[in-house]
């Protein structure tokens, strides 16, 4: 027998997403640039507009130090955020925001993960986001931390590295995006936190 799924949310609760490894594909060693190198994960779409009628805010938090590297601008990213965003709507989702990190490893920001400043960002937006009322998908041990130590429920997506044990602070380990707003949507829950 499957055991019941361990959370229960409501309309009032925010969804937090790492992009790269969780929307789209990584592209291993390297960043994705422009929109011909964006390719979406399976089902993420679909996840994206169902999670949009049962979450009140979703946003997507991302390190992209590709900038600081000098390997593309933000004018790069906005373009790429901006069709993201399109195909996004077309699908029949909603983004509330996507905020980045545009710096790197030593630079000492608040904002590159696990430190917490993309998440204040978008609760400097939006006020009435509670981090106890909010879940975190990530792909790494950096997404996991940022989330736990919020007090998010963080669920930890292994689709490209399945063999990944999860990393401290997980609460679950699913495969993917889809798979969390499936299971989520069905069956008995049980209250987090």
């Amino acid at each position: 027998m499957e055991s019941p799924f361990p959370l229960h949310t409501d309309p009032t609760w925010t969804l937090f997403l790492d992009r790269d490894g969780v929307i789209n594909r990584r592209l291993p060693g390297d960043y994705v640039r422009e929109w011909a190198e964006w390719e979406f994960l399976p089902g993420v779409l679909e996840a994206i507009a169902v999670a949009t009628g049962m979450f009140a805010r979703i946003v997507v938090v991302t390190n992209q130090r590709g900038i600081a590297r000098g390997l593309m601008t933000r004018e790069q990213l906005a373009m790429l955020h901006e069709r993201f965003h399109e195909e996004v709507e077309k699908a029949g989702g909603r983004l509330d925001g996507v905020y980045y990190c545009p710096h790197d490893n030593h630079d000492g920001c608040n904002c590159r993960k696990p430190r917490p400043g993309l998440a204040l960002q978008a609760q400097e937006q939006f006020p009435e986001i509670d981090f106890s009322r909010s879940v975190l998908l990530g792909d790494s041990a950096s997404d996991i931390q940022m989330g736990h130590c919020l007090g998010m429920f963080s669920v930890h997506i292994n689709a490209e590295f399945p063999e990944m044990p999860p990393p401290p602070g997980t609460d679950l380990q699913l495969p993917s995006l889809a798979e969390f707003i499936r299971q989520l949507n069905s069956g008995p829950k049980l209250d987090h936190g």
